[in-house]
């Protein structure tokens, strides 16, 4: 899958060809660059500088501005970026900063393709690329240190940010050598490619828990946040949205009452051609007050549109009548004929599994400033997609994409709702009509019920047993809303194996499993009316979180259909044959990690009490991390399911910073469960019901169980770790209710209610 994030192309070929003169146009503009970094400074790095890499600079006075590519929410990939960098360069980790990179096409590497942060991929697929600038840099200096020294440069010896000679007792500090102006050798990508990096065993930074370089900033307070932006002049928009999700319009809106408002301005309605909003009025005014004031006053009548009448339930009817079709969907895998061999099978085994609708609701609400200045249209907002995103709001301001420049702020939470553009779209089109900057910040209700949220999906899994209980076939149909697919970016599709045309892989990757199972078919099917009537987006784990629910569930299922320990079962068909060879022993190497550290199979537990396993490679069979869970719950005779504890284990190849993991670990799991247990949102007439966090109940402190992380660092490549372990904890929490209890339980969130009737059943 990662050809499909360095060949984006399609809405972003103009920002790809932009030459950036602009800059030279608007005073202040510093190539697009964001508020960022330690002192989140705007200006440009100083002419003495050397940048031996677009990703870093030395300054005069040593210190290294490491650029990162990737949106940081929290999960400090810019530290991350920079430690990697330091590990070759040989920098002392306190001269180290970061800063956040803009969307001038500078940033557009070749290699590390489109600015887009998710898919677990930033580590994964910037080490390779970062280690050799860091070595570029390295070589650069150590040339220049050699030729003022006189001496071999292959004598010299850099480390903690000096450049050391033995023999001689010269030394010079990257300062020094930068202030000598010597440090000018230039690399091809051939001569990147052709340095030789360290190998793990020589690794100084890289494997340390060093500190995260934003935390500074972030305790202070001068780290700059979307929703902190400022500019001169500047009013606020507050969002009047449709009860209907998606598809409304606006029929009138009568302002009379804004008007005799304090600081009311303009009531302005969204004309948005790129189709990411429907049926929204913006209230402008002095304050953010005001205009939340104004809104409140404004009354607005709306056309419902096509998808006023629509639920949840009419969207899993429509996923099971579509699901019911023999032509429906396109295969994402179409190995051998599980139909024989169903024929032929001593038991066959069906199930269906559901998930709902589920919001992201990062604690940073939606927001983004717009400010035109001449020609050139600047955003300020924290976004994971830039690339896509200054598409977006070039086209809600109808205005070549050249014209934009985006300045990437700090997230405050992302977890994918953030790849979209959406709050750019009021601020822009705002700004527009009253001719000054505008920043406009949703309400929690406002993103809850305008959410680009994770799809609700409908699986049907069959699978058939020999005589031995040994799987001879399985067939999984996934039904859901194509969030990627509503990108409209073609490189984004993977084509079907039947080829009949491209799919949304994001929504079926992980049924694609490291399992050997000879007959084997995944079918995903595009539910039209959940697309448009609850348009999707990336939750963090994307599909693997509800595939494996579906595959974690069903394996378990069979191995008590047949008798066999589901650990066991799983291990046996990790066997690594086939396609299988090499990813099917790392996640054998972790369940067994995770069964030995939680002691599973070595306890007699306390009646209704039960452990439950599962085992995942997510996030994409070619990008995985191989991640197993034990989940150790009790279930009161009320159905009430309380968790104990999770034991994870994760194989991370090489880990940059083991602090920073086991905390992604950590967080991933608790939304794993938050997700299992708790989160559900519901669509009615058309408008999704859940407004706040009163009706919307993600885990509490207070359900905090006990989280016991095993990580496993064995100098592999590096994978990623901010999603895997979400998408363990549902299957291993529900099988591990089943051994409590005896109660299957086929959807999400696992309730107190389904778990009883379960029981009944």
């Amino acid at each position: 899958m990662n050809k499909h994030v360095k060949n984006l192309a399609p809405e972003t070929t103009d920002l790809s060809r932009r030459s950036f003169l602009v800059g030279t146009a608007a005073t202040g503009l510093v190539l697009g660059y964001a508020a960022s970094g330690i002192d989140q400074a705007l200006a440009a790095p100083a002419p003495a500088s050397f940048e031996p890499s677009v990703w870093y600079s030395i300054a005069p006075d040593g210190l290294v501005t490491v650029t990162c590519g990737k949106a940081d929410m929290g999960q400090h990939v810019a530290s991350t970026m920079a430690q990697i960098v330091a590990e070759e360069l040989g920098a002392n980790w306190k001269d180290m900063r970061v800063q956040l990179a803009s969307n001038d096409p500078k940033f557009n590497d070749p290699v590390l393709g489109a600015q887009i942060t998710g898919g677990s991929w930033s580590t994964m697929m910037n080490f390779d690329a970062m280690s050799r600038a860091g070595a570029a840099g390295r070589i650069a200096l150590t040339e220049a240190a050699a030729a003022s020294m006189g001496v071999p440069a292959g004598e010299l010896v850099v480390r903690d940010s000096r450049i050391s000679h033995a023999k001689s007792k010269k030394s010079m500090s990257f300062a020094e050598v930068v202030k000598s102006g010597k440090a000018t050798k230039t690399f091809t990508a051939d001569d990147l490619k052709a340095i030789k990096l360290k190998t793990p065993d020589q690794y100084t930074m890289i494997g340390v828990s060093v500190p995260q370089l934003d935390i500074p900033s972030k305790v202070n307070g001068t780290a700059k946040y979307g929703i902190d932006v400022m500019v001169p002049g500047m009013v606020y928009g507050a969002l009047v949205t449709p009860p209907v999700r998606y598809g409304a319009t606006v029929k009138s809106v009568d302002d009379s009452a804004a008007k005799k408002l304090p600081g009311f301005i303009k009531a302005v309605t969204l004309d948005d051609k790129t189709t990411t909003t429907t049926g929204w009025v913006v209230a402008v005014a002095n304050t953010y007050a005001q205009a939340k004031k104004a809104a409140a006053a404004l009354k607005i009548s709306y056309d419902g549109g096509p998808n006023a009448k629509l639920s949840s339930e009419s969207l899993f009817a429509e996923a099971k009548r579509l699901q019911g079709l023999s032509d429906s969907g396109e295969f994402f895998v179409k190995d051998g004929d599980p139909n024989a061999a169903y024929g032929s099978a001593a038991k066959v085994l069906e199930a269906e599994y559901t998930t709902n609708i589920n919001i992201h609701a990062p604690m940073e609400p939606m927001n983004a400033t717009a400010e035109f200045k001449g020609d050139i249209l600047h955003i300020y907002s924290g976004n994971q997609f830039a690339t896509r995103s200054g598409a977006i709001a070039a086209g809600a301001a109808g205005i070549d994409p050249k014209f934009v420049v985006m300045h990437q702020m700090w997230l405050g939470g992302g977890f994918g709702r953030r790849l979209d553009a959406d709050m750019m779209v009021p601020a822009v089109q705002a700004a527009k009509a009253v001719g000054k900057p505008v920043k406009v910040i949703y309400t929690r209700e406002n993103d809850m019920t305008m959410d680009f949220s994770r799809p609700l999906t409908y699986q049907k899994v069959k699978a058939g047993m020999d005589g031995d209980g040994k799987i001879v076939a399985m067939s999984h149909d996934v039904v859901s809303a194509w969030p990627t697919a509503r990108w409209g970016i073609p490189d984004f599709l993977t084509p079907s194996v039947d080829k009949k045309g491209p799919l949304d892989s994001f929504t079926v990757n992980g049924a694609d499993f490291f399992y050997t199972v000879p007959n084997h078919y995944v079918r995903a099917i595009k539910n039209e009316m959940a697309h448009n009537a609850t348009p999707s987006g990336q939750l963090r784990s994307v599909a693997p979180g509800w595939t494996f629910w579906a595959v974690e569930s069903m394996i378990d299922e069979i191995a008590h259909a047949t008798g066999k320990d589901p650990a066991q079962l799983r291990i046996s068909l990790l066997d690594g044959k086939g396609k299988n060879d090499g990813g099917a022993q790392r996640l054998r190497n972790t369940l067994l990690a995770a069964m030995g550290l939680a002691g599973y199979g070595t306890k007699q537990l306390p009646k209704g009490e039960g452990m439950g396993v599962a085992c995942v490679s997510s996030q994409e069979r070619a990008t995985a991390s191989w991640t197993a869970c034990v989940a150790h719950v009790a279930v009161a005779p009320s159905g009430e399911v309380t968790v104990k504890k999770l034991t994870v284990a994760t194989d991370v190849g090489t880990q940059v910073n083991p602090d920073g993991i086991r905390a992604q670990v950590e967080g991933a799991a608790l939304w794993g469960m938050s997700l299992a247990l708790f989160e559900k949102a519901t669509l009615k007439d058309g408008g999704i019901e859940q407004t706040n966090f009163d009706s919307y109940t993600p885990l509490r402190m207070s359900q905090l169980p006990e989280v016991a992380v095993n990580v496993i660092a064995n100098g592999e490549k590096a994978t990623g770790v901010g999603e895997p372990a979400v998408t363990v904890v549902a299957p291993a929490i529900g099988n591990a209710v089943f051994n409590a209890v005896g109660a299957r339980v086929r959807g999400l969130p696992i309730t107190a209610e389904a778990v009883k009737a379960a029981m009944k059943a």
